[in-house]
């Protein structure tokens, strides 16, 4: 005969039990949570890629794209070595490929080894995104704790049109 005990042993919990208390985080954190963001792809040659929810398009003649990218990244490398690299942004079907880029989600054979891939000149990009900008690095520069990228738009390609993923307060959002 064996006991069962009525309690449950292990509990699953619906926060992140490691997470800093809210009332300890930095405050600029804590508004930069608040900031809705859009959920690009970044990829270079190589192939290397990071999921980069800090990214801007300023448009002119050229158009610029800036963005803030860890310095230590394998994506940070390869931009440095190719001087160039492509973005697309993401969308709701994609919440899975952002984890996985973003080292949140296993990738077994590596980063590229799942899902549907269009070869650029710029880096691999998904597919099925909604279309992508080739980009050409101009500058970086440390920025706070990152990386901010300068770069000029080369390429524009856009598909159909489609429903962008958001970042806010930690998670992924979408468009009501």
């Amino acid at each position: 005969m064996f006991h069962v005990n009525p309690e449950p042993g292990a509990q699953i919990h619906h926060t992140d039990p490691f997470a800093v208390p809210a009332g300890q985080r930095s405050p600029v954190r804590r508004l930069r949570g608040r900031l809705a963001a859009p959920v690009t792809l970044w990829t270079a040659p190589g192939p290397a890629g990071l999921t980069v929810s800090s990214t801007l398009v300023a448009d002119g003649d050229p158009g610029r794209l800036l963005g803030l990218v860890d310095a230590e990244s394998d994506l940070w490398t390869a931009i440095e070595e190719s001087g160039v690299f492509a973005v697309a942004p993401l969308g709701p079907p994609h919440r899975q490929l952002a984890d996985r880029f973003a080292g949140l989600f296993p990738s077994p054979g590596g980063l590229f080894a799942t899902g549907r891939w269009a070869d650029t000149p710029y880096g691999p990009v998904p597919a099925d995104a909604g279309g992508w900008a080739g980009c050409r690095l101009d500058a970086a520069r440390e920025y706070g704790w990152s990386l901010l990228v300068e770069a000029t738009i080369e390429r524009v390609k856009l598909t159909e049109e489609t429903e962008p993923l958001l970042h806010h307060r930690g998670r992924y959002r979408e468009l009501d």
